[in-house]
């Protein structure tokens, strides 16, 4: 096992991880937001108001991206496996 291999499997390690964040925290971000701008605007400064819609919101894009998320995640575990031979010669 050399050092290029160890840095490869790190880093497609690394963008699978960015992959499968991404659609939670960009939900999250954008009703964040768009929660603060709400309580910033109408000056309600309510906890549950800012938790509850992005709790919901992000439960809505697990379960919109959660097939495709299972899927590259699947993908990814194979080609590691798939590399094991080449990573012992």
């Amino acid at each position: 096992m050399t050092d290029t291999a160890i840095i490869e499997i790190a880093m497609q390690t690394m963008m699978v991880a960015l992959k499968l964040s991404a659609p939670i925290l960009v939900t999250a971000l954008a009703v964040g937001f768009a929660v603060s701008l709400f309580q910033s605007m109408t000056q309600i400064q309510e906890f549950t108001l800012a938790f509850v819609p992005k709790v919901v919101a992000v439960g809505i894009a697990i379960l919109v991206s959660g097939n495709w998320m299972l899927h590259t995640l699947v993908v990814f575990t194979q080609d590691l496996f798939d590399m094991i031979p080449r990573l012992l010669a």
